[in-house]
């Protein structure tokens, strides 16, 4: 279906507390995933091969590596003058003196930006989940049924609730009631007797909920359930795009399902399918030479088994086995790294071991070092979770990136 008359807002701004450390320095959408990509690449990626080619990506925490990710990766893609963009749209405090305050708020601040491209239609977005869907055979439907809002549902077990926003839907596709996140619910899905429908992720509405001092300005909590009764409003059931027996929908909001989704790509058959040419996900390429393997030595070989590994790596004679790589990482002699996530630039010294851990982007890991096999030592220096998963981060800085010493000394 066409979508020219069409304009995504995607919410891009949150903080995602619970993967800190990851998002010490950076947005929730910016944090690395696959070693090639950002969380906001799957989106966006959806986006395009929905043919919806205006989007605003509405920033704040944060943001300036996402900011810069979304600037040089995806701005120039779309035909300017057709009035096709990704713009990015930081907080502007043109409906008041706050910062976003909540979903509803953030697209509310937004309503002169959302206006100015007159839509006949909008659709609001999230931008850190890991799934496929076109979102034009939702608009459809939403023609279709002649809806006010149309609001899209995943089934999911009834044990799983208490982590969703549910929706009680009727037998027709209407929307009768929302719960959030109880711990056990008696609505199940006319689409499949045995699920519950979660959400996935009205100017009028909106203003009002603006001026409610005791709103949580929050689509799941306020909008969407002042408007039961007010407004036709219908659940399309997620049809997934992945080309799988089993839907795949992901919120990789804590370390531990972060990490999980990782590893899942990692497998000889990923459940999450990156190599699909018909549903491409696209991200902003850097100039890196290729992945580089070398020596084989006994005892020194470079080599990594059921692995991604990305431009500019280079495995000197160690070995890497169930782990992604993002780009210009280097994993020196005698090293080995299993089931980790590398991010970009890091630097593994000879003879260390490194197991289940997360190695944010610029670390240097000392000779002889070891992670993932001591949690008491572990924790001593690290970030450790519950399920013994190991997070390292550089030292904090008041810059993103890393400077010559000597910088901080000019000012």
């Amino acid at each position: 279906m066409e979508m020219k008359d069409t304009l995504g807002v995607l919410l891009a701004g949150g903080a995602g507390e619970r993967l800190f450390p990851l998002t010490r320095d950076r947005a929730k959408p910016a944090v690395p995933f696959g070693g090639h990509y950002r969380i906001i690449d799957i989106t966006l990626s959806n986006c395009i091969n929905s043919g919806l080619r205006r989007v605003y990506v509405l920033t704040q925490y944060k943001a300036l590596s996402l900011n810069r990710h979304i600037r040089e990766g995806w701005t120039g893609i779309v035909a300017q003058e057709l009035r096709e963009f990704f713009e990015l749209l930081p907080p502007m405090q043109r409906t008041g003196a706050n910062w976003y305050m909540g979903t509803a708020d953030a697209v509310y601040q937004n309503i002169y930006s959302i206006g100015s491209e007159q839509p006949e239609h909008v659709i609001i977005l999230s931008g850190d989940h890991i799934y496929k869907m076109d979102y034009s055979r939702m608009l459809a439907h939403h023609k279709e049924t002649n809806a006010d809002v149309t609001l899209a549902t995943l089934p999911i077990a009834p044990d799983e609730v208490s982590r969703f926003g549910v929706v009680e839907v009727g037998p027709t596709g209407e929307v009768r009631g929302f719960q959030e996140k109880p711990a056990s619910t008696s609505f199940r899905s006319p689409f499949n007797p045995d699920a519950v429908d979660a959400s996935m992720g009205m100017l009028k509405a909106l203003i009002a909920d603006a001026d409610d001092p005791d709103s949580k300005h929050d689509f799941g909590h306020n909008i969407l359930p002042a408007m039961l009764g007010q407004k036709k409003m219908v659940a399309y059931s997620f049809v997934d795009e992945n080309k799988k027996q089993a839907l795949y929908w992901r919120d990789v909001g804590t370390l531990d399902a972060y990490y999980e989704a990782n590893m899942d790509l990692c497998s000889v058959s990923p459940i999450f399918n990156l190599y699909d040419k018909s549903w491409p996900i696209r991200t902003r390429v850097r100039q890196y030479p290729p992945a580089k393997f070398v020596f084989g030595e006994p005892g020194r070989s470079g080599m990594a088994v059921n692995s991604i590994i990305t431009a500019g790596a280079i495995i000197s004679g160690s070995m890497v086995s169930g782990s992604v790589l993002s780009q210009d990482v280097r994993v020196n002699s005698y090293s080995e790294v299993e089931s980790s996530i590398i991010f970009s630039h890091v630097s593994i010294g000879r003879h260390c071991r490194v197991r289940r851990a997360i190695i944010d982007r610029d670390v240097h890991i000392p000779e002889g070092t070891v992670i993932g096999f001591d949690p008491v030592e572990d924790k001593r220096r690290y970030f450790v979770t519950p399920s013994g998963l190991t997070i390292v981060t550089r030292d904090a800085s008041l810059f993103e990136n890393p400077v010559d010493p000597a910088f901080g000394d000019q000012y």
